[in-house]
């Protein structure tokens, strides 16, 4: 199964559409594909208290943080989308990882040994979309740091990252563009066979 992780609160925005597109390639390719809308769930702060490392799992009561970490453990396949916020994912997308991090490493107390990844050898893609116009697309304040955030959670887990689709604003608003179309079909192809 692939999940694709759609962190946009817009349903018709840039990175919803793109996703949208890459799940349906993925299906007509074969691939059993599951969504969620990051945005919808209810999940409460991480609290910061680290008993999920000896504990292995989050102490706070279940919600859907923990449901989509179980998803997370049975996917093949990890898609992550999130427009750019400030140079980052969006808090929505951010606060789900938070609250997971047993879904991602095997986690042990730190001062006996670093966190192990839990994925290794699955694969995951990351689809970013910026306000900022191309070459200020692939600045850190923009979204490169949405993608560096993304990939320090999925390199931690061990995900091997095979592809990121990075826009930028389009020329005109109303139109993604075909560069970015046939990026995203042709993710959503390679995808149906992971």
């Amino acid at each position: 199964m692939i999940l694709i992780l759609n962190g946009s609160p817009r349903k018709h925005g840039v990175t919803s559409t793109l996703l949208r597109i890459i799940a349906d390639e993925a299906r007509s390719a074969g691939a059993e594909v599951e969504w969620v809308d990051v945005n919808n769930l209810s999940i409460r702060p991480c609290i910061g208290c680290l008993q999920c490392r000896p504990d292995k799992e989050c102490i706070l009561p279940k919600d859907d943080a923990q449901r989509i970490g179980e998803l997370i453990e049975r996917c093949s396949g990890l898609v992550v989308g999130t427009p750019t916020y400030w140079g980052n994912m969006t808090g929505p997308l951010k606060l789900l990882f938070d609250r997971i991090v047993p879904t991602f490493e095997y986690c042990v107390p730190y001062e006996k040994r670093f966190p192990r990844p839990k994925h290794k050898g699955k694969k995951a893609a990351i689809v970013t979309a910026s306000l900022a116009p191309f070459p200020f697309n692939q600045l850190p304040s923009q979204a490169r740091g949405a993608l560096r955030a993304v990939k320090i959670v999925l390199n931690a887990a061990g995900f091997d990252i095979r592809s990121q689709i990075n826009v930028p604003l389009p020329p005109d608003p109303a139109r993604i563009g075909n560069r970015w179309l046939i990026k995203a079909r042709k993710l959503g192809r390679e995808i149906g066979s992971w």
